[in-house]
Formats: C-alpha cells, structure tokens, sequence
C-alpha cells in the first residue's frame, strides 16, 4: 500500500455509511427497560430512606436558622457599640490617614444601615471596617 492509497482510504472513512439494520428500536427499547428497573429501584430506596430524608432537611434547617439568628445578633452587637465609639486619632501620621478613611466608612455605613437596617452586606461591611479599625488600633499600639 503506497501513500496514495492510504490516503484514499482516509477520505473514503469521511463518507457516512448506512448501518445494516434500524438501530434506533433497539435503542428504545432498551432505554425503556432501564428507566423501568431505574424507577423501581429508586421507588424502593426512597420508602426506606425518606424517614431519615425528613429528619436531615429538620435538623439542616434549625441549624440553618439557628446561624441566621447567632449572625444577625453579633452584626447587631458590633453597630450600636461603634456607633458611640468617639473619632480615633493614632499617634503615628502614617496610620492616621487610614484611620480617618475608616471612619468616613463607618459614619456612611452607618447612614446605609438607617435606610436599611436588615441589609445582611451593609451589617457584613461594617463588621469588617470595625474589624479594620481594631487591626489599625493594634497596628498604633504595637507601634508605639
């Protein structure tokens, strides 16, 4: 065989060639069995298991509203104790600028929580700018 033929051959495979008999109602039919079989066996599994099922999605779900809860008391706890904590001035000028950017942030966020006190991302924003403060307080006190 030279390459001329070989390459004959090649282009001859790109043709689509016709199968000897229909494939498709032995594909059906076969479909249809396993779906029946499938649907029984899961039919089964589901009566055994659907008392544990109820059980999980109960306890997920008071642990689901029990960190609701524990969340939107601590967000609710960091807010009014910022909310008194008089403006900070670090000793150290190169803290100070961040220090007064924190604030401003505070003193916004806060404006934001009185439009929309429920706001789980306002409440996730001013934890993390207290968070920040406290860092930079630390930052001031290590510093000297």
């Amino acid at each position: 065989m030279n390459e001329f033929e070989w390459r004959r051959q090649m282009r001859d495979l790109r043709r689509p060639i016709a199968p000897g008999r229909d494939l498709w109602s032995a594909i059906d039919a076969a479909l249809v069995e396993r779906d029946d079989s499938a649907t029984a066996a899961q039919s089964a599994r589901r009566a055994t298991r659907q008392p544990w099922l109820a059980a999980a999605a109960l306890a997920g779900a008071f642990l689901l509203a029990g960190g609701v809860g524990l969340r939107l008391h601590r967000s609710t706890a960091v807010a009014p104790a910022s909310a008194n904590a008089a403006p900070w001035n670090p000793s150290d000028p190169r803290l100070s600028g961040a220090a007064i950017e924190l604030d401003a942030a505070q003193l916004e966020l806060q404006q934001a929580m009185l439009q929309s006190p429920h706001s789980s991302s306002l409440q996730r924003l001013l934890a993390h700018t207290v968070q920040q403060q406290t860092q930079l307080r630390h930052l001031d006190h290590e510093a000297g």
